[in-house]
């Protein structure tokens, strides 16, 4: 059951162009969009349009159902419901997807989608296949509040946050485009979710539980906790609630170990050092062993990556006494990014300091770099910015961050 909303978290830098808590723009036609909705929503919204209270029980335990576990979007589909209702229901609500703006498939077999909603705001999703799963990077927000200076969404401007529906929505695309109702957890291509794509979901706490949840639901779309994991920058006072009401994997965008180069390339280091966040994750609500907090660290030439670096790495996460593995990311290069990626050598180096210190340290292999997909290029072809500009905007966000 979805709770109600505590006050919205303080959001650090430049919001363009209204309060990140403004909802998305009612769809034109007026009708309710189910998707996004859990149970207990979809009976109240059933009510709020006039049906009678023992109906609505029945019926959305049927909307549930089709929506969720067969994935139908047409409600004269839905051979439970009467015949005659279909009118009703089709004149009142609708079972959307995000509309596709463009969809790319990279050499790779990487998959990438542009997405508009019903208020023209564009985001993305990736979806990353391997032998062994297929991995869904899912978006929480239009736009990024930090300036994360590696990332290309980072040079964007926060426009809003996305909705429950609009993230479960992703994964439900991704399902359309797979062949992958009704929903079974055996023999799937999409296995897993991350919570990796535009945005920090930590500071779009509300809507990322919500649309979680969803997507847990045995019932429904029933991806596991264990197969889901949550990335943050380090929104130290969110970490323990989304290890109590979410309760999946955690990843941390590490990338520094000293204060001074995360103040540079993770601003939100300013407001949560290294030292809060580290002990957020020592005090994060199931991680063990087999269960490990997941550290992104990606490798920038002469910045983050030498042989002093990755030792001071296996001594923050051995003083913390933290169940930790170290991904470690080849820098994906964008246009007008001030970084150059490690050499080859040099990330090697750093990966056997790391693992003889005990802490697993693999190297991602950077997916979908034809078609802009991999870690920290995600960015909506609208926001196309002279580099004066980009300046102009981390100027302005870093400004914010004091």
């Amino acid at each position: 059951m979805q709770t109600a909303s505590a006050a919205p978290m303080p959001i650090p830098g430049h919001i363009d162009p209204v309060p990140v808590a403004r909802a998305p723009a009612a769809r034109p036609d007026g009708r309710v969009d189910l998707v996004g909705l859990d149970k207990a929503a979809i009976r109240a919204a059933l009510e709020g349009a006039g049906m009678e209270l023992k109906q609505a029980k029945l019926r959305a335990k049927q909307l549930w159902h089709w929506i969720y576990n067969r994935g139908v979007t047409d409600f004269t589909l839905m051979t439970d419901i009467a015949k005659a209702q279909h009118p009703w229901l089709a004149e009142r609500f609708v079972v959307g997807r995000p509309d596709v703006k463009e969809a790319q498939v990279s050499e790779d077999g990487t998959r990438k989608w542009l997405l508009t909603s019903p208020d023209g705001q564009d985001y993305e999703m990736v979806f990353i296949p391997d032998a062994d799963r297929g991995t869904l990077c899912v978006s929480s927000q239009v736009g990024c509040t930090l300036n994360c200076r590696f990332c290309h969404t980072g040079t964007m401007r926060l426009v809003r946050n996305l909705t429950a529906g609009e993230i479960v929505g992703q994964v439900m695309l991704a399902r359309d485009a797979l062949g992958e109702w009704p929903s079974s957890p055996d023999g799937r291509l999409l296995t897993n979710i991350v919570m990796m794509g535009m945005g920090e979901p930590l500071y779009n706490f509300d809507a990322v539980r919500d649309g979680l949840k969803i997507v847990m639901d045995g019932d429904g779309l029933a991806l596991s906790k264990r197969r889901i994991t949550l990335s943050t920058s380090g929104v130290v006072p969110m970490m323990a609630r989304a290890g109590e009401e979410i309760g999946v994997n955690l990843a941390v965008s590490l990338h520094a170990v000293t204060k001074d180069v995360r103040d540079e390339i993770v601003p939100l280091n300013k407001k949560y050092g290294i030292e809060a966040l580290l002990q957020a994750c020592a005090d994060y609500p199931g991680a063990n062993n087999a269960r490990r907090i997941t550290f992104e660290y990606v490798m920038l030439k002469d910045k983050n990556d030498s042989d002093a670096d990755a030792h001071e790495l296996v001594r923050l996460l051995r003083h913390y006494k933290l169940p930790a593995k170290v991904n470690l990311i080849p820098f994906n290069p964008w246009p007008g990014a001030d970084y150059e990626c490690s050499t080859p050598d040099r990330i090697r180096s750093f990966s056997n300091i790391v693992f003889e210190g005990g802490i697993s340290a693999p190297v991602r292999t950077p997916r979908g770099r034809d078609i802009d997909a991999a870690c920290g290029q995600l960015k909506t072809a609208a926001e196309k910015k002279s580099r004066a500009e980009l300046d102009r905007l981390a100027a302005e966000k870093q400004a914010a961050l004091g």
